[in-house]
């Protein structure tokens, strides 16, 4: 089932037995997502997408699978993040090769933002993990002086090690092409961690 978010002020229904939620913001036809589930049916996993064609696919392909544990969500990511989700709610977002816009006149339709990573700041637990990934290497020096400037964030390698061989469709074309693709990931920091810094 796909629960149709674009232009709605409500919150989906996140079901309470699953204690680690984890968000595959933009997900595409959804390679990550599925691999995601099958590898972890412990944990729900939120598959987010403005492309309906995309999601119907993706929900096909859970069908057949029978994984229980996927929510497909036709929502803005910026909707998503900004009212969409109930607050602290997500233990892991994944934003994999958005579109990098890498024309001047595009890079303001980019998803990474400032602004945008705080609105992700409301929707991740205290703890939480943002991972991103690009194969645009101008983008993702922006997105490394945007992070390191956000005091609530630090970068933690390892906190993306039991994911690194799932691949997103984008991910595999690229280095097919022999283009690399980097990736990111880095914590909300706790209360506490914050004011001993």
């Amino acid at each position: 089932m796909i629960d149709i978010l674009t232009n709605d002020y409500r919150q989906p229904l996140l079901p309470p037995q699953y204690p680690f939620v984890e968000l595959d913001m933009g997900c595409g036809r959804g390679k990550f997502t599925l691999e995601l589930a099958k590898r972890f049916p412990d944990r729900l996993v939120l598959a987010s997408d403005v492309m309906l064609g995309r999601l119907r696919k993706l929900n096909m392909k859970v069908e057949k699978r029978k994984l229980q544990n996927v929510i497909l969500l036709r929502a803005e990511s910026g909707q998503l993040a900004e009212f969409q989700l109930p607050p602290a709610s997500i233990d892991r977002i994944h934003i994999l090769c958005p579109d990098p816009w890498p024309k001047d006149k595009g890079k303001g339709r980019r998803v990474i933002c400032t602004a945008f990573l705080c609105s992700l700041k409301r929707v991740l637990k205290p703890g939480g993990i943002l991972h991103l990934s690009t194969d645009n290497a101008p983008y993702f020096e922006d997105w490394q002086k945007m992070l390191s400037q956000l005091p609530f964030l630090s970068p933690v390698p390892d906190a993306i090690s039991d994911i690194s061989d799932i691949k997103t469709d984008f991910e595999l074309q690229w280095l097919a092409e022999g283009t690399p693709v980097r990736h990111l990931a880095y914590r909300i920091k706790t209360l506490c961690s914050q004011r001993e810094e």
